[in-house]
């Protein structure tokens, strides 16, 4: 077999007719690049939610009420860092008291150092609905408005840019001040929105001194997360929000390997206050670890449906290859003729057709890395692609695995053909 002629006849065989080859390239090029932007759009993805999960901490711990009941009232006087706390509302079912939300004073049980050691810190978080914030003559309608205490902020890993933020001392003076997020200072200050700090902002009404800008914390799918306002929880309760229950309590473990150990913590003593079992808790506790293996693996779950999906247009573009083989192989009949008449080997015919399909799938493949490589630049609905440069790998050396398996049929035809038949073929 002489492979150096057989690529010459392959080269011409290709370059004879360019607009059906460019055609027969262009479904390789597209299911390319198909695998290459789909899977990169799923890691980038997944790459999004763990970033935005992994803000909250690895190691932190957000209980939340499931009950529907009415929450207890809680008052404010003597409990550090919480102002103090009053007795919670509920109902007695023997000697204990059931809780049915989650209080303040549910929060300073879980402080205690005897029974949840491996409990590094616990913030309350009320929640306000519908605040729309004003300041010289500009209006914003705040996304998350939350009262809890200064442990919050290291607790969901918050940073201030700009001026101070928020004490204790505040908290147990009732201090009518804030943290804004980014977006809120611009909306209402314009430029970079520095310009607010140390003045006064009404909510609802409600004059309150900003104190300092939070930092960064960047958006996910449509929710602003930098659309927010920090607040003593004694202040927020005292004017926007009421003394109900408790939105959630926000609880960070010592260490992430310690989770585990807090969460069971957290459940002991919030089970003896409400008097429940695991059977029929009235809460729920979350840890941010939890939700994101749960969301990768969703998420990987994804990306390989996507991959799937990306890889049929890839047999897709391979069927289109073996039909324009066969064609070829029919238009040239009376060329393999001649050249089996003079010597020609049934490799020689093999390789030649088998080379014309493998030079299609290159071509394709190599436009398609390159288109595919291109777009991920790009973002697509709001998720930045990252690639993965296995994908590139895979869809490469499928295109070109493609090429050669699906061209083996028309190759085979074309060197079955007897010499005598083919050159008697109009």
């Amino acid at each position: 077999m002489n492979l150096p002629e057989s690529a010459r006849f392959a080269i011409e065989g290709v370059t004879a007719n360019k607009m059906r080859s460019a055609l027969t390239t262009l479904g390789i090029l597209i299911g390319v690049a198909a695998v290459i932007v789909l899977v990169a759009v799923g890691t980038g993805s997944r790459a999004s939610v763990e970033a935005s999960i992994n803000r909250l901490g690895s190691n932190v711990l957000s209980v939340t009420s499931t009950s529907t009941a009415g929450g207890g009232r809680a008052g404010f006087g003597g409990f550090p860092g919480f102002g103090g706390l009053g007795q919670a509302g509920g109902t007695t079912t023997g000697t204990k008291t059931r809780s049915r939300q989650l209080t303040m004073e549910d929060a300073r049980a879980l402080t205690d150092a005897t029974r949840a050691p491996d409990v590094l810190g616990v913030a309350p978080v009320v929640s306000a609905q519908s605040v729309t914030a004003a300041y010289d003559g500009a209006s914003h309608t705040v996304g998350t408005f939350t009262g809890t205490t200064a442990a919050y902020l290291g607790i969901d890993n918050d940073t201030v840019t700009a001026g101070t933020t928020f004490s204790d001392a505040d908290y147990e003076a009732h201090r009518r001040v804030a943290l804004v997020g980014p977006t809120v200072a611009k909306d209402l200050a314009g430029s970079d929105g520095s310009s607010i700090v140390g003045k006064t902002v009404t909510f609802n009404g409600v004059q309150y001194t900003v104190l300092g800008i939070l930092g960064t914390k960047g958006s996910t799918g449509p929710q602003d997360g930098d659309d927010r306002v920090i607040a003593p929880a004694s202040t927020v309760q005292d004017t926007l929000a009421g003394y109900g229950s408790l939105s959630s309590i926000s609880v960070k473990a010592a260490s992430a390997t310690t989770v585990s150990a807090a969460q069971t913590e957290v459940q002991s003593i919030l089970d003896d206050r409400h008097g429940v079992t695991s059977a029929d808790r009235d809460y729920s506790v979350f840890s941010a670890s939890s939700i994101l293996s749960a969301a990768t693996s969703s998420s990987e779950t994804l990306t390989i449906l996507l991959g799937v999906v990306a890889a049929i247009s890839l047999v897709v573009g391979g069927i289109g290859v073996m039909n324009i083989m066969l064609v070829s192989v029919t238009e040239r009949t009376r060329e393999i003729g001649i050249r089996k008449a003079i010597g020609a080997g049934r490799g020689d015919i093999v390789s030649q057709f088998l080379l014309e399909a493998a030079m299609l799938s290159l071509f394709g493949g190599l436009i398609g890395v390159a288109v595919g490589v291109a777009v991920a630049q790009f973002s697509i609905l709001g998720v930045k692609p990252v690639i993965e440069p296995y994908s590139v790998a895979l869809a490469f050396g499928v295109a070109i695995a493609i090429g050669l398996v699906f061209g083996i049929y028309p190759a085979n035809r074309a060197a079955s053909l007897r010499p005598i038949e083919a050159l008697r073929y109009d």
